[in-house]
């Protein structure tokens, strides 16, 4: 028997085996902001279907960046849904549902010691030391700049900020520190159990802090595309968005 014959017949046979199970993994790219409730989803998904999923966090512009370039992964959860419009053009993002909102907040040192009010235009006063999100690298970046912008003082405050922040945990993280005394962050990162304690969230006028739908997408060069589509499910059903709404979320049927 030659080992041509032999070669070619371990082929066929590999190629009539079940997938590995390590071949039916997931890999999600998650902003920041959404990564405790999709992580906790996550392990009840794995145990469900016996499978290991990945969470790939960042801003959300970081992480579409990478994953363009990697052309590896499933899923992208970005933190508003600008960033599905920004790049579907292009190609890489399938379907989605919504999951949740997301929804901006001022949010001061816990006790609120410069006595703000919940108006963006707190953010000018010369006694408040102010940092921002960085509009080119994550999602509350942009969403402050969107905001400050219909307000008309977006060029003051970055004149203003003493830093650029890339991401909600970042900024929360300055805050704690007491690099400054208010700032514009995602209302739900007030009311994980790491920063409930330091930080405070002002409700901004819902006509400025807009709810953002947070759209679950589908990666076009994804090996997983049923799994994937499962997990999206998964997310957007009443038992995926309990889990939202005990993270401090707005559920899918929030806004109509």
């Amino acid at each position: 028997m030659s080992v041509k014959f032999l070669l070619s017949s371990l082929l066929l046979l590999l190629s009539c085996l079940p997938v590995k199970a390590q071949e039916q993994n997931l890999l999600i790219y998650c902003g920041i902001t959404m990564v405790r409730p999709i992580t906790e989803l996550s392990r009840l998904f794995e145990q469900r279907e016996n499978i290991r999923i990945t969470i790939s966090q960042g801003g959300s512009e970081d992480l579409y960046q990478s994953a363009k370039k990697s052309r590896q992964g499933d899923l992208y959860l970005p933190g508003e849904p600008t960033y599905r419009a920004k790049h579907l053009p292009e190609g890489l993002l399938g379907d989605y549902k919504v999951v949740g909102y997301n929804q901006m907040a001022l949010f001061v040192q816990k006790g609120n010691p410069k006595h703000l009010k919940g108006d963006a235009n707190e953010l000018l006063r010369k006694d408040v030391t102010v940092i921002i999100g960085n509009a080119e690298s994550g999602s509350v970046g942009q969403e402050t700049k969107t905001m400050l912008d219909n307000v008309g003082i977006y060029p003051k405050v970055v004149a203003k900020a003493a830093s650029l922040m890339p991401d909600s945990r970042a900024i929360n993280l300055a805050l704690k520190r007491g690099e400054a005394d208010a700032t514009l962050n995602w209302r739900a990162t007030a009311f994980f159990p790491d920063n409930a304690t330091h930080v405070e969230a002002l409700s901004l006028d819902p006509k400025i802090a807009k709810p953002q739908a947070l759209l679950l997408n589908q990666l076009s060069f994804s090996k997983n595309p049923v799994l994937g589509r499962k997990f999206i499910d998964f997310v957007a059903s009443e038992e995926g968005q309990s889990v939202f709404r005990k993270h401090g979320f707005l559920d899918n049927k929030a806004v109509r």
